[in-house]
């Protein structure tokens, strides 16, 4: 609950100021006139999130074992590599974004009509959408407990609404910069998690080499599929359910949390520890690229240099 709960906090607040800046722009140039078709597409772009997971989630009832755990796989790798793009996108563009946004709008009020007002509220929100949608879908998965994930998640979103709208009325003021890196870390850690699972859903239906194959390493004296560096690569790296009971609240918490299960195979130690030193490295070496190359000593140098300000605007417009 708690993971899926930050994850529906930070994907809210990025898409909750996305329309905050989209809504007080129109505001301000005396445009609200324009709001309905926005909203409009905003409205549009949660649908098709929205439908997205109904179609993952109960079309998979008509499909064979294989097949489920085969899209499952699938849908996790791509939930994972839209979060990766999203954690460097906003790197790279959270100081434009607000800039970017009313552009989109200027050219949509004088060069397009109704339909371009929906399509730029649909697509403001239709990636935080679908990226919500998957990477939440594939932890339900993963976690096997959906009440409580969606749960956590709904609140999150919630959060994350009232969390807009009192940025938006000047109510509080919150260091998004701060926010949006410690969450984007997070979100390294949790896809980190999602890429080991999607490799196991693979494994599962046949589609990569594993304990569930022909190639598994089998232990001489049990007859099972070896466990420890016998296995390597293809059998279980480790195996500690005597000590943390799978679906119990630890081995929950630590899936949720750093992707651990209390049984993994080779290949998906190999995926979560070559994702998260690769992904962590540039995300790390990202932030330092972003420190201010002088010291803030004056009100002009800190807004040069500090992406928060920008960001902190783009909540407070």
């Amino acid at each position: 609950m708690l993971a899926t709960f930050l994850i529906g906090l930070r994907e809210g607040l990025e898409a909750a100021l996305v329309v905050g800046i989209l809504v007080a722009y129109l505001r301000r140039l005396g445009r609200a006139d324009a709001l309905p078709r926005m909203w409009a597409g905003v409205g549009l772009a949660i649908a098709l999130a929205l439908g997205i997971g109904a179609i993952l989630t109960f079309g998979a009832y008509s499909l064979t074992f294989e097949a489920q755990e085969l899209i499952g796989g699938l849908m996790s790798l791509l939930a994972v590599g839209m979060v990766t793009w999203m954690i460097f996108w906003m790197q790279k563009a959270g100081r434009t974004m607000k800039a970017t946004l009313e552009g989109g709008l200027d050219r949509a009020l004088t060069q397009g009509g109704v339909w371009a007002l929906v399509a730029i509220g649909f697509v403001s929100v239709a990636r935080e959408g679908i990226e919500t949608t998957l990477l939440l879908w594939s932890m339900v998965q993963s976690f096997g407990d959906a009440p409580t994930a969606l749960l956590g998640a709904v609140l999150g979103l919630l959060a994350a609404v009232v969390i807009g709208w009192l940025l938006a009325r000047g109510a509080v003021r919150l260091d998004l910069r701060r926010f949006f890196t410690w969450t984007s870390g997070f979100l390294v850690i949790v896809a980190a998690g999602v890429l080991a699972y999607a490799v196991m859903d693979l494994q599962e239906a046949g589609a990569l080499p594993g304990p569930f194959t022909a190639l598994a390493p089998v232990d001489s004296l049990t007859g099972a599929v070896a466990t420890g560096w016998a296995a390597f690569p293809f059998g279980w790296a480790f195996d500690v359910s005597a000590a943390v009971a799978p679906g119990g609240t630890l081995a929950t918490i630590l899936q949720a949390t750093v992707g651990f299960m209390p049984r993994m195979t080779w290949m998906q130690v190999a995926a979560w520890t070559v994702y998260l030193v690769v992904v962590g490295f540039l995300f790390v070496r990202g932030l330092r690229s972003r420190r201010p190359a002088t010291p803030r000593t004056t009100p002009s140098s800190a807004d040069a240099d500090a992406p928060e300000q920008s960001l902190t605007d783009q909540g407070a417009v």
